[in-house]
């Protein structure tokens, strides 16, 4: 069963390519972009990963935490966040547990071929911890816009 629009998401502790263990509840009364991407490093993670760093500033100006979520380890994430500046944390969920959480580990296809991996999504969660917008199976192009235009809307 995963999360539905309106109801609270369950805290969750994952740790971070700041060196970090980082909790949901530590960002109770702010509002928390979480965008699940398959894997550093791949041009399309990639891209989404800078848009949300080009765009991280407004993001703070409108109290919004951004976080990125892949099951990458965190040695892969560190690299990943340094090499490209990004100014939010990433959190390695090897176990799948959060990305089970919310629905983005599944079964998916490449070239005829199928493979559990993660479905690229993001998820606004407004200041009382309640999941507030999805955006799944998502493209990259302008996706970062219309998550900011979301988090003015709350």
């Amino acid at each position: 069963m995963t999360i539905q629009i309106g109801q609270p998401v369950p805290d969750f502790t994952l740790p971070s390519s700041t060196g970090q263990t980082i909790s949901l509840s530590d960002y109770r009364g702010k509002q928390i972009v979480i965008y699940f991407y398959p894997k550093d490093n791949t041009p399309a993670c990639t891209q989404e990963s800078c848009d949300f760093r080009d765009y991280n500033g407004q993001f703070a100006q409108l109290d919004t935490v951004v976080l990125g979520i892949s099951p990458d380890d965190l040695k892969s994430h560190g690299k990943f966040a340094a090499k490209f500046e990004l100014p939010f944390p990433l959190l390695s969920d090897t176990e799948l547990k959060v990305c089970e959480l919310f629905g983005v580990w599944q079964l998916k296809k490449l070239y005829g071929k199928e493979y559990m991996g993660v479905v690229r999504s993001t998820f606004l969660i407004d200041k009382e911890g309640n999941l507030a917008k999805e955006w799944r199976n998502l493209r990259v192009k302008n996706h970062v816009q219309e998550v900011i235009e979301a988090v003015k809307e709350l």
